[in-house]
C-alpha cells in the first residue's frame, strides 16, 4: 500500500509536465501570429504599387488645388485617401479595393459622420456611433472599405473647418477625391497591364471548374500565391482551407443534382418467383451480387431475394448446403419460399438526397428501381452510388 501511494504523485507530476509542454507550445504558436507575414510579391510589383500610389495621391491633390484654388478652406486631401491608395494600388485584387467599395463606402461614411457630428453633442459618442453605423451600412450595401471608417471619424473630429461644410463635406472633398483617386487607379493599372477592377466575369458563373479530389496543402497554396503578379489579401492557410471547403461544397452540390437515374445500373440478373432457389444462388455467385429482384411475367417487381435469405434458409435445412431436395417436400425450394415480398424500391427521378437514406436502411445495400408501372428498370447499390459521386 505504501509503494502504491508513493507512485501516484509521480504519475500526476508527469501528466502535469506534459500539460505544461502542450500549453507552452500553444503559447508559442499564438505568439508567432505577431510576427510579420511573408509577402510573396516580386520587387517589381512593390515598386509598381508604390509609384502608382504616388501618382494617384499627386493627381488627386493637384486636381483639388486646380478646382478650388490655394485659398480654399476645403482640405485638398483628407487622410483616409492615403489608406484608400494602399488598397487601390497595393492590393487591387481585394474585394475591399473595388470601385463600389471605395465610392459607396466613403460616401456612406461621410453622410453618417456628418449626421452624427450635427446631432450628437459628445465627440466621443458621435465618433463611436459614426464608425459603428458606417460599418453596418457598408456591410448592408456591400461596399465595405476600411479607410471609410477614417472618413467617418474625420467628419466628426475634423474641426471647425470640416464642421462648417456640413453635408457639403460629402461632395467636396470626399466624393471628388474618391472619384479622382479611383480614376487614377483605373488608368494606372491599365497602363501597367494589370486587370482592374477585379469584377466577377459573366461567364465565371456558368463555366464548370474541374474540382479535383487531390487534397490541397498549405505548401501548395504558398506556391500558388508566390506565382501571382500581385498581392492577394489572403494567407496561405486560409486559401488552402478555402479550397478544401470549396471541394466539399462542389461534391455536395453534385450530390444534390444527381438522381437515381444517374447512379443506377441496368439489372444484370433477375429471377421469377417459381424459379428454383439454387438457380438464384448461382446467379448471385456468378455476378457477385448481394440481392436479386424477383419479377412476375410483366417484369413488375414482387420481391427481393438476398444472400442472407438463402444462407438463413440453408441453415434451417440439413440438405441446403448442396441445394438438394427439401425434407418432406420431394422438390427443390422455390424463390417464393425465401424472397422478401414487397421490398422497398426507388424511382428513376428520385434525388440522391432521398435515395441515400432509403438505401442505408437496406442491410443488403440494394434497391430495385421501378418505372411508373412498377416495372424493373435498374438497380442501385451502395458501391455504385459511392463510385458515381466520387467520379462526378
Amino acid at each position: 500500500m505504501h509503494k502504491i501511494s508513493t507512485r501516484r504523485p509521480k504519475r500526476v507530476q508527469m501528466v502535469d509536465r506534459d500539460d505544461m509542454v502542450m500549453t507552452r507550445r500553444d503559447v508559442r504558436d499564438w505568439l508567432a501570429g505577431f510576427l510579420p507575414a511573408v509577402v510573396a510579391v516580386h520587387w517589381r510589383e512593390r515598386l509598381r504599387a508604390g509609384f502608382g500610389a504616388l501618382c494617384g495621391i499627386a493627381l488627386t491633390g493637384g486636381l483639388m488645388l486646380w478646382m478650388l484654388g490655394p485659398a480654399t478652406y476645403i482640405p485638398w486631401l483628407v487622410a483616409p485617401m492615403g489608406a484608400s491608395a494602399v488598397l487601390l494600388f497595393g492590393v487591387p485584387a481585394s474585394p475591399l479595393a473595388q470601385p463600389w467599395s471605395i465610392l459607396g463606402g466613403n460616401l456612406v461614411a461621410a453622410i453618417v459622420g456628418v449626421t452624427c457630428a450635427m446631432y450628437i453633442p459628445s465627440p466621443i459618442a458621435a465618433a463611436a456611433t459614426a464608425v459603428g453605423v458606417s460599418i453596418a451600412l457598408m456591410f448592408t450595401l456591400r461596399c465595405v472599405h476600411p479607410p471609410s471608417g477614417a472618413v467617418a471619424l474625420t467628419a466628426v473630429l475634423g474641426g471647425p473647418a470640416v464642421h462648417a461644410l456640413g453635408y457639403g463635406f460629402v461632395l467636396e472633398p470626399i466624393a471628388v477625391q474618391s472619384v479622382a483617386l479611383l480614376g487614377a487607379a483605373i488608368g494606372y493599372h491599365a497602363l501597367t497591364g494589370h486587370r482592374y477592377p477585379h469584377a466577377m466575369r459573366a461567364q465565371a458563373a456558368v463555366r464548370p471548374v474541374n474540382a479535383s479530389a487531390i487534397p490541397v496543402t498549405t505548401a501548395d497554396a504558398e506556391k500558388a500565391l508566390a506565382r501571382r503578379s500581385e498581392l492577394l489579401d489572403i494567407s496561405a492557410d486560409d486559401l488552402a482551407s478555402l479550397l478544401r471547403d470549396t471541394q466539399r461544397e462542389a461534391y455536395a452540390r453534385r450530390a444534390r443534382e444527381l438522381t437515381c437515374a444517374d447512379v443506377m445500373t441496368p439489372p444484370v440478373a433477375k429471377v421469377q418467383a417459381h424459379d428454383e432457389a439454387p438457380a438464384a444462388w448461382r446467379l448471385l455467385q456468378r455476378h457477385g451480387l448481394d440481392a436479386l429482384p424477383v419479377v412476375d411475367g410483366d417484369a413488375r417487381v414482387i420481391g427481393l431475394v438476398t444472400r442472407h435469405d438463402l444462407h438463413t434458409r440453408r441453415a434451417r435445412r440439413q440438405r441446403w448446403p448442396r441445394f438438394g431436395m427439401s425434407i418432406g417436400t420431394g422438390q427443390r425450394p422455390a424463390v417464393r419460399d425465401v424472397m422478401q415480398a414487397q421490398p422497398k424500391s426507388a424511382t428513376a427521378g428520385m434525388p440522391l438526397s432521398e435515395l441515400v437514406p432509403l438505401l442505408m436502411t437496406q442491410r443488403h445495400g440494394t434497391l430495385p428501381v421501378l418505372d411508373e408501372a412498377a416495372r424493373l428498370v435498374g438497380v442501385v447499390t451502395h458501391a455504385e452510388v459511392l463510385r458515381k459521386v466520387m467520379a462526378a
